[in-house]
């Protein structure tokens, strides 16, 4: 093909590359294990993990479980703590971090942790957890699982966690916390305040918090958040206590001697029977109180 000296040249040229772009970034999403992509467009993906680390709430030397959230495009982050990597904390975590960035992703991309695969098959073949997946359903993201051993796939939230106990987290552990409400409060707060301070690496001269916003107009809205209890039988006792998590809950007299169902929330206890709520505690953390 001939080409003049008009222009066209130039025009033609910026024409392929910006096509053999959008061509990488197709194959790499039709073929996921095949590529892994370093390009994600706006809306694309999130990443998840955790991370353990210890810190001082309410007078003790506490063990967290930390859930990082981040953003494959604009590189905005979430972190929220927890005390324990179960299903009720990693469903809250997701209703946090959507309503705080703004918007869900097409996908998420994880590793194989056991709240979310009940068995890790050849190749990329998962039997996700029903539970875990009815989550992804709510918000309607797909979500996409790491080969074995290879945690480098979701290498922006691996490093991201990283640079947050760097930049976060060595100054949350100099200070004392009333309660993980406080923590978390602060935590969010935080990550605000390190979307407008750090510089996108990507496109130069914007911050994280700029390129954010335009990524939530490619996101999908956020829903009302999942309810995400985990749901257990329990027979109440002679004395009208029902045991859940080896803690022990009080439920209203007539109930005694009959099944229930217990439905536990990271801070909260629900006691149903008959599709009714019969009762609803603050969820204790330490073994064998009773509430």
């Amino acid at each position: 093909v001939a080409l003049g000296f008009d222009g066209s040249y130039g025009r033609i040229a910026a024409f392929a590359r910006d096509w053999r772009q959008r061509e990488r970034e197709r194959a790499n999403r039709a073929s996921p294990g095949t590529f892994v992509p370093l390009i994600f467009a706006p809306g694309e993906a999130f990443q998840f993990d955790w991370s353990e680390d210890w810190i001082r709430i309410g007078g003790k030397s506490t063990k967290l479980q930390m859930a990082h959230f981040k953003l494959c495009h604009s590189r905005a982050f979430f972190l929220r703590a927890y005390p324990l990597q179960t299903h009720e904390m990693l469903f809250d975590a997701h209703n946090h971090a959507f309503r705080v960035l703004g918007g869900v992703s097409e996908r998420g991309i994880y590793d194989n942790m056991k709240t979310a695969v009940d068995k890790v098959g050849r190749g990329k073949e998962r039997d996700i957890n029903p539970r875990f997946f009815a989550m992804c359903g709510h918000y309607l993201f797909e979500p996409e699982f790491c080969n074995r051993a290879a945690g480098w796939e979701k290498g922006r939230v691996e490093k991201n966690v990283q640079d947050r106990r760097r930049q976060i987290w060595q100054h949350a552990s100099e200070r004392r916390w009333k309660d993980f409400d406080e923590l978390n409060a602060w935590l969010g707060q935080r990550c605000r305040a390190l979307w407008n301070e750090l510089t996108h690496p990507q496109y130069s001269g914007l911050s994280v918090a700029e390129v954010l916003e335009l990524e939530r107009a490619e996101l999908m809205p956020v829903p009302a958040p999942f309810d995400g209890y985990v749901e257990r039988p329990a027979r109440v006792s002679s004395t009208c206590l029902v045991s859940v998590g080896r803690n022990r809950y009080s439920v209203p007299c007539e109930y005694a001697g009959k099944w229930v169902s217990s439905r536990l929330y990271p801070t909260r206890i629900e006691v149903v029977a008959d599709d009714a709520l019969i009762a609803s505690h603050v969820r204790l953390l330490d073994r064998d109180q009773v509430s």
